[in-house]
């Protein structure tokens, strides 16, 4: 036990130190925004000694409640999905209605909704899941959803940084009581003597002069046990086993058996109340998630350090600076009739120019002397300069202008007119609004989606035996549903249960003497300790306003298209919201199927008439498109084959005169050829003729027979 305290003032100084940031500026924010102390206390007290405005023109509350009104509007649905062999739909949406029931029991839109409430103005919120006894007389336990008004009474796992409770490990939940307070409701406490020595290790976080700190110290650890299959198909652990006498008594009897059996590592959750000296009560947890669940603001990561931040955080200075532009505004225009007079000594002698600045006179005296002396100008009054005044008024304007480019909400999503004319546009303006703003919508979503996976996991251990609980639908109807017991299906359009025929040892039918077969009654079981089940969250109107909007749309059908009165009609009435309107829709009901009026019953059979002439025409069109069609595709091949032709056999003449040109190239290159090579021999024969020539020439030439001296040579 000295252990557990000693472990558990460790972990809380971890988080109080880790949310210490967090914590102060939640406080910061939401004294500014929601208790409209936005002048420091330094300045405030030096205006109100000069008798001067301190005015707080407090914009903040509309943007935070068009965030918060939005979320109310568009509240997230839980919805249960069945995920192995085990669990069917029909199980599934008997889970459903016992969460809309557990949410309707407890009020649970108020927990969403402060929760909500408080992430925009100051960065975070909580609700929590608890267990109590259904009535003061009964012994069953059910869930209930409740509201933590004070999201600074919680302090969360430090070590974690999940985006919801999933993964925390040790979560604090304070109360203050006074030290008569604390003795009375735990006199069994072994060291109520806050002079001891335990006492002075706490600290001022558990123990101050008057006051006492108590929390709850959620516990969650990892711890291995076995887990068991039984021949039924239920997947149990030993800790089920131990809480459950229906399941002892199964095993016992002899109808169900241990199949197999593994060990895995599962999570165990305790619940402690402490003191800073002692633990003083501990309560197993049945689930395995600590059942407080977060509602984050604008949240980042610094180094490590985590932020959540309100939506008018980084709009605070912004509204300081209304409040001082107007606040100085107010303050020269109300200058005005102070504005002093001004004339030559010696003429104010009438006493009224004493109280002229606060007082309405009827005539204001001067002394003709004096101010005949001193140049004859008569006293008048300094004119005001409103330059000053409307320059801080421009200021404040800006200021306000700010306000809105930060938090990305304009005049279009606060409803106000702007510059906007047609609907798109202004609807345009508004789902900018909406984006700007959708992540704390969106947060809360998140927490929604955690709760619904703790109410998966507690279900099961909480509504465990064979009782009859209430569902509600999706539109509010409510039921009664019998859970972990057989019952007969009733058929719903006669109301008797259903038969089916009874099946022998052999797989057969059964019958009787007479040879017919042996009825037996249909049953079925929504066994919630059976299979797996998962969840998703959708976000959008609420079935009511979505009713609403499906009244409005079916009126203007039925203002469009009368005929269609018969058929929208019943499922109008059962859309609108007031008195009798389910009793309407069932005398609709009844006129549509058998009391329908002549003229009605005309105007359908025209119809009817009508579109089975329309239907035969369509059919004689059809068959006429089709034979038309396939002369089209008749004429169509017919095209395509002789242009096939045709431009096969101009492929081929292009191919036959490609082939003669190229015939006609190669002859001609041939003719070339032995051309040149004629012509070569030609001049080689004219060049042997020309050499012979020559040589016959020489050798016929004479020769000389002598010289002139008579010798012979």
């Amino acid at each position: 036990m000295a252990d557990d305290i000693k472990e558990a003032r460790e972990i809380f100084g971890r988080a109080e130190t880790a949310e210490s940031h967090n914590r102060k500026t939640y406080k910061e924010d939401t004294v500014f925004a929601r208790g409209g102390d936005q002048w420091p206390d330094k300045i405030r007290t030096m205006r109100e000694k000069e008798n001067r405005p301190v005015l707080t023109i407090n914009k903040l509350p509309a943007f935070i409640r068009q965030v918060v009104n939005d979320a109310r509007q568009n509240k997230p649905s839980i919805k249960v999905h069945p995920v192995d062999s085990g669990a069917d739909p029909e199980t599934a949406d008997v889970i459903n209605g016992i969460i809309r029931n557990i949410e309707n029991n407890s009020n649970a839109d108020t927990a969403y909704d402060t929760a909500t409430e408080c992430a925009v103005s100051g960065g975070f919120g909580y609700w929590r899941i608890v267990d109590d006894y259904s009535y003061e007389d009964s012994f069953e336990k059910d869930l209930f959803i409740r509201r933590i008004a004070n999201p600074l009474t919680v302090y969360g796992d430090p070590n974690s940084t999940s985006a919801d409770s999933e993964a925390w490990d040790d979560a604090f939940v304070t109360d203050t009581l006074s030290k008569e307070q604390f003795k009375a409701k735990y006199k069994g406490a072994k060291k109520a003597d806050f002079s001891s020595a335990e006492w002075g290790k706490v600290g001022d976080s558990w123990h101050r002069d008057e006051t006492v700190t108590i929390a709850e110290w959620w516990k969650r650890r990892e711890h291995e046990q076995k887990v068991l299959q039984l021949s039924n198909d239920m997947i149990v652990t030993e800790d089920d086993l131990k809480r459950n006498p229906d399941l002892q008594s199964l095993l016992a009897s002899g109808q169900a058996t241990v199949v197999r059996e593994r060990m895995a590592k599962c999570h165990k959750v305790t619940q402690h109340i402490m003191s800073g000296a002692e633990i003083l009560e501990t309560t197993p947890w049945m689930g395995k998630y600590i059942p407080i669940i977060p509602v984050y603001g604008d949240e980042f990561d610094i180094e490590g350090k985590r932020y959540w931040r309100s939506l008018i955080h980084s709009a605070i200075d912004a509204q300081r600076m209304v409040n001082y532009w107007r606040s100085t505004s107010v303050e020269l225009l109300a200058l005005a009739p102070k504005v002093p007079f001004i004339g030559p000594e010696g003429a104010f002698t009438d006493p009224n120019w004493q109280t002229a600045n606060t007082q309405n006179h009827p005539y204001l005296e001067y002394d003709v002397k004096a101010v005949a002396a001193a140049g004859g100008i008569p006293p008048q009054r300094q004119p005001l300069d409103t330059g000053a005044a409307a320059g801080a008024l421009m200021e404040a304007q800006s200021a306000t202008d700010d306000m809105k480019s930060i938090m990305g909400l304009f005049d279009a999503s606060l409803g106000a007119k702007s510059n906007e004319t047609s609907g798109v546009a202004i609807n345009a303006r508004k789902r900018e609004g909406d984006v700007s703003t959708f992540h704390f919508i969106d947060n809360m979503a998140r927490g929604i989606r955690h709760t619904g996976r703790i109410l998966i996991d507690l279900i099961p251990h909480y509504y465990s035996t064979a009782r009859v609980v209430r569902i509600i639908g999706e539109d509010g109807t409510q039921s009664a549903k019998q859970i972990n017991q057989p019952y007969p299906v009733v058929d719903e359009k006669t109301g008797e249960p259903q038969q089916q025929p009874q099946v022998g040892p052999d797989g057969q039918p059964m019958q009787d003497e007479q040879g017919n077969p042996i009825m037996e009654a249909v049953l079925a079981m929504h066994d919630l300790r059976a299979g797996k089940y998962d969840l998703t969250v959708s976000t959008g109107p609420s079935f009511t306003t979505r009713r609403e909007e499906a009244a409005m749309q079916m009126t203007e059908l039925v203002r469009a298209f009368p005929e269609s009165a018969p058929i929208i009609m019943p499922k109008l009435a059962k859309n609108l919201d007031w008195p009798g309107a389910d009793e309407i829709a069932e005398e609709f009901e009844k006129l549509t199927q058998n009391q329908v009026p002549p003229e009605i019953q005309k105007t359908l059979d025209d119809g009817k008439a009508e579109l089975e002439r329309l239907t035969q025409e369509n059919q004689q069109l059809k068959m006429d498109q089709s034979a038309e069609m396939a002369k089209i595709d008749m004429q169509r091949n017919a095209d395509t084959a002789e242009m096939k032709f045709k431009e096969d056999s101009k492929m081929a003449e292009m191919a036959m005169e490609e082939r003669i040109q190229m015939a006609e190239m190669a002859m001609k290159e041939r003719i070339a050829e032995k051309q040149a090579v004629l012509d070569a021999k030609v001049a080689n024969y004219k060049a042997e003729l020309t050499a012979k020539a020559s040589v016959a020439a020489a050798a016929m030439k004479p020769q000389p027979q002598g010289n002139s001296n008579g010798k012979s040579g």
